[in-house]
Order: structure tokens, then sequence, then C-alpha cells
């Protein structure tokens, strides 16, 4: 059994394919390069791993519609739409009609819908809405049973207004404010990127080096329900603010976060360390097990669905490595093979024969 792993390389704006084989020791196998998206810094991937929408920057900024080839790992570009801005963040709904983004620089968010046009090509449509925040980072969706038969919450992090904002993704893609329209967070603190698991939603922070745990109710809504600092004490890192430079001036520089099991994974790039954090059963946050040196600067990582596996790059290597995490939330490396440059986003795609 193997998996496909998606590596968006920023400094020469590719991607790269690996084969993630999981019989026996696990390890990552470079299977193909896909070049023509400068500056690629996210992407999403449907449901059957086919379609992969990439942003990229430029003169315009765009997404790109690609479609995977599983057997070869190459990307064939379909198609093509404007931004006006480049995008941070890209997800899809639950049902894959729909995809989402979070554009920092242009201070907005947008839903496309996925469509097939009059010759048989995937793309994205025109945009079914936009709304406007300052340096959004991030936009994900979640189940939830909102009014009027709404079966999806749409969250967009705003890193520049410290806070959450809330909303029910209709199935015309249109976004309504959730009754709380949105989550104030502390001033300063800089969120970034977001999960929501099940009951749970957990925001690991660019400034403060905490994690915020979020509670989520039947309809969707989020309550805050504590926080833990996961950035290494032993560091010394002070804590950052909007327009810093985290390496010159030796301050926090928090990035993502991913859920492997009964932990939760968190990268902080001054330090190039990823922390374990203890989650207990109902996912309250626990105490911090340990931090494991990972490629230099890591923005991007990601984890298999089953939680024993994280593949994690760095912006400032040519190296994505593989660990297995372990029921004490150790991370053990298991090797590394060569990929892009700046490399800065990864998906996996599990469970391809």
């Amino acid at each position: 059994m193997s998996a496909i792993v998606l590596i968006a390389n920023a400094g020469d704006g590719t991607i790269s394919t690996l084969r993630l084989h999981r019989g026996g020791r696990p390890r990552l196998e470079p299977v193909a390069t896909t070049p023509g998206l400068p500056g690629c810094g996210t992407f999403a991937v449907s449901a059957s791993g086919d379609l992969v929408h990439a942003g990229y920057k430029g003169d315009p900024a765009g997404i790109a519609t690609l479609r995977l080839d599983r057997e070869t790992g190459e990307l064939t570009r379909l198609s093509a739409i404007d931004t006006g801005a480049p995008m941070a963040y890209l997800a899809l709904s639950g049902d894959g009609r729909h995809l989402l983004g979070a554009s920092y620089g242009g201070g907005y968010g947008a839903v496309w819908p996925v469509v097939t046009g009059e010759s048989g090509t995937p793309g994205l449509g025109t945009p079914a809405a936009r709304i406007e925040f300052a340096n959004l980072h991030c936009a994900v969706t979640a189940p939830a049973a909102g009014p009027d038969g709404q079966r999806e919450a749409a969250y967009f992090v705003s890193l520049g207004e410290d806070l959450i904002a809330q909303y029910y993704l209709g199935a015309d893609g249109t976004l309504t404010p959730m009754a709380r329209p949105w989550i104030a967070l502390p001033a300063g603190c800089g969120p970034r990127h977001l999960i929501a698991d099940g009951s749970n939603a957990y925001l690991v922070t660019e400034y403060s080096g905490e994690v915020f745990r979020f509670v989520r109710d039947a309809a969707g809504l989020l309550e805050f329900a504590g926080s833990v600092f996961v950035a290494d004490p032993g560091q010394g890192l002070g804590h950052s603010r909007l327009g810093a430079d985290p390496t010159a001036e030796h301050l926090i520089w928090g990035a993502d976060v991913h859920r492997a099991g009964n932990w939760l994974l968190t990268s902080e790039r001054s330090s190039s360390l990823i922390t374990s954090t203890a989650l207990g059963s109902d996912g309250s946050l626990g105490d911090v097990a340990g931090f494991t040196p990972v490629p230099a600067q890591p923005r991007g990582f990601a984890v298999t669905a089953d939680g024993e596996l994280a593949v994690v790059v760095g912006e400032r290597a040519t190296v994505a490595q593989l660990f297995r995490a372990g029921p004490d939330g150790s991370l053990t490396d298991l090797g590394s093979v060569p990929i892009g440059t700046r490399a800065n986003w990864v998906r996996i795609i599990d469970d391809v024969r």
C-alpha cells in the first residue's frame, strides 16, 4: 500500500510528487516534478485525488486546476483563473463543489464553484462569495447543522484583525454569517492556521507561540476552551508582531498545525522545531511532550489520516523528511528525499494502491 505526497516549492515554482511507501519500513520516493507555478504556496486536492487547485503568484496571480495521474505522479494543467492577489490558503468544501481561498496580501476571502466547461474541462467559475478582512491566512470547512438546512461551516482566520470569522457555506457557495459572526482573539497573537476536528478546532498563532482550542457545537459555532504555549522556552524567542523580521530579531514564528492521533503537532520556523502537545480523550489540550528538529524553517507539513506518519518540509531546506509519530508524541526520523526550493505546503493523498 502507498500514498501520494504533493509538495509546493515556491522557490522554483513547482509541485513535487512523491510516493509514500508504507509496507515494511516507510519511505518516500520522488516520482515527478510539475513546473510552471511561480511562487506556488498552497493547493487543495479533491476527495478523489484527481484534481488539484494550485495558487500561484505573478502578474496577475491566479489559481490553476490540474489533473493528477496517480501512476506517473504528473500534473497536467487544465485551466486557470486570475485572482488579482496571491492565495495564502486554499481548501475544498466537504462535497468538493466549492473552493475556498484566503488572500493574505489582498485581504480577502472568496468561494469559487468547481465547474466543468463546455469542452468538458474542469475549472473554477465566477466567485459565489467574497469577504474582506486584513491579512487573511486560512480558510477551512467542517460539517455543521446550521439553520435552513445548512450543512457546512466555513471559518476564515484573519491575522491582521486577530479573529476567526464564522459562516455557513450554502449549497450555492454563498456565505451566511453565523449567530456570532466572529471570534475575537488576543490582540497581537497573530492567528494563522486552523484545523477543525469533529467537535474541536485548534488554531496556531504566528506571533505569540500558542495553540488555542475551541469547542464546536452542533451548529458549528466556536467557543474558546483553553490555550497552551508551544514555542520552546529554551530557544529564548520573543513575542513577534506584524512587519517584524523574526529571523533578525529572534522572534517566535509559528506556522502550521495538524493532529496525529492523540497528539497535536505545531511547527515553529525560527527554531526549526515541531512541538508535540498531548490531547485528552475529549480533545482538551494537555502538556507539551517535546520538540523535534525538522528541516530548516518549517512552514508546512502534513500527517497521514491514521496519524502514524508525518511529512515535513522547510523553506530553507531542499528535502522532504519522513517521521513516524509514536504513542508518546515523539517523532522518529525515517529519512529524507530531495525536492525543490522554498518548500512550504504539503498534502497527502492516502490509500493509493
